[in-house]
């Protein structure tokens, strides 16, 4: 069970991330949870990926937090960025596989609620991330929990923590990303 003074001291160290020994205490807080998106979010990948949930966790947290000062207002802020950023990292590696191993056909999309989104192919995975662009125009929520639930592997019970929602209204957002999604992705293929 987290306590108050533990969330409170995250909060701290989130707030405080410029700082360099603010940072490596940061990562040392936050990596369990990173590593199991990092890990949900492979699960989703090709069984020959050459991404390991650790590298993408390294990398993820780099991406974050190098390089320039980052700002960050709560936990719920910096998991969905993290959440984000593993899509933007999952999606250049497709794209990388992708031009090397160019292909037509249609997309096929897989949107399950057990496991997120199926993202086996490097041209499904690009499409999504288009089309999850586009969404972000309509409704940037249903983006953040398509990120927290089918790219972070988080449950709707921990989004909905995460965001500070309830579980039925991230359940609802979820259901109208999927279909607009699973529209999108059809009359785009």
């Amino acid at each position: 069970m987290v306590t108050a003074a533990a969330v409170h001291d995250l909060t701290h160290l989130l707030e405080h991330a410029e700082n360099g020994q603010v940072r490596s205490e940061l990562y040392s807080r936050v990596y369990a949870e990173l590593r199991q998106m990092a890990a949900a979010a492979m699960r989703r990948e090709r069984s020959d990926h050459t991404l390991q949930p650790t590298a993408l966790v390294a990398e993820a947290y780099l991406k974050l937090t190098g390089g320039r000062p980052v700002s960050w207002q709560n936990k719920a802020h910096f998991f969905s960025s993290a959440g984000r950023v593993m899509r933007q990292i999952l999606v250049q590696h497709a794209r990388e596989r992708g031009a090397i191993k160019r292909g037509g056909g249609l997309i096929k999309l897989e949107l399950e609620d057990s496991i997120g989104i199926a993202t086996e192919e490097p041209a499904r995975m690009i499409a999504i991330d288009q089309a999850l662009a586009k969404l972000a125009a309509i409704d940037a929520r249903a983006v953040e929990v398509v990120e927290l639930h089918a790219f972070g592997g988080l449950t709707f019970d921990e989004a909905a923590e995460t965001l500070a929602l309830s579980a039925k209204t991230v359940k609802r957002d979820w259901q109208f990303a999927r279909a607009w999604l699973e529209r999108e992705l059809r009359s785009g293929a």
